[in-house]
């Protein structure tokens, strides 16, 4: 299990400020809409200048038709950038022409589809998709899995059932962690580090937990000691 640290503050000033006080740690970083919108790709050179080591997550959750995701992915390959994300509702064929189009890269990012958002009720998640998250989130993740994709982001509930309904290889992210049992927030499915553990997540994100605490660091090293 691996720890991503979402970069979700105000400003890049704030962001880059949390980085140099965890710069000496082993982690991913996560660039998500918010931030890359605002800061683009500058901020993802800034990230590596502080550490080159840092690993980033680019979580724009590519949604459109196929060959405008396939563009993307594409441009995505200049940023440098280890991980990125599409969404699986956007259908197979989107995600087999994302992956058709990596194909001439020696070397690419991880890509990972989003099943359900970690935010949604079961309620809420019925409305949209007229089922239920754990069998949608399956069925998701096995579009992703014969799509050739490499994993998938979902809550720490769905983990152990999407890695029985692919693969034990087949990654999973699960967002909403709340390590020491810190307030859900916004997020709908939460989970802490024992959980996640347990349900086989490959890496969990952490935000709020870190980002809020009056010493980053040490909550970096409290998470690092316990996965």
């Amino acid at each position: 299990m691996e720890l991503c640290i979402a970069l979700d503050l105000p400003t890049q000033e704030e962001n880059l400020a949390l980085v140099e006080k965890i710069k000496n740690y082993d982690v991913w970083l996560k660039v998500g809409l918010r931030s890359y919108i605002r800061d683009g790709a500058e901020f993802i050179n800034a990230l590596k200048a502080i550490n080159p080591n840092f690993k980033i997550f680019l979580d724009l959750k590519l949604y459109d038709i196929p060959n405008t995701m396939a563009d993307a992915a594409e441009s995505i390959m200049g940023l440098g950038i280890d991980m990125f994300n599409v969404h699986a509702s956007a259908g197979k064929r989107a995600m087999q022409e994302v992956m058709q189009r990596l194909e001439k890269y020696e070397k690419r990012p991880i890509v990972l589809a989003v099943t359900a958002l970690t935010s949604f009720s079961e309620d809420e998640f019925v409305a949209v998709y007229e089922e239920s998250i754990s069998i949608k989130a399956d069925q998701f993740a096995r579009d992703a899995h014969e799509s050739g994709l490499d994993g998938v982001v979902c809550s720490a509930y769905e983990s152990a059932s999407i890695k029985n309904t692919t693969s034990q290889e087949f990654m999973t992210l699960t967002p909403g962690i709340r390590p020491f049992g810190e307030d859900s927030g916004d997020q709908k499915r939460v989970a802490d580090v024992a959980f996640a553990k347990e349900a086989q997540v490959d890496f969990i994100v952490v935000g709020r937990p870190i980002y809020q605490s009056q010493d980053p660091a040490q909550v970096v090293e409290n998470i690092l000691k316990i996965i």
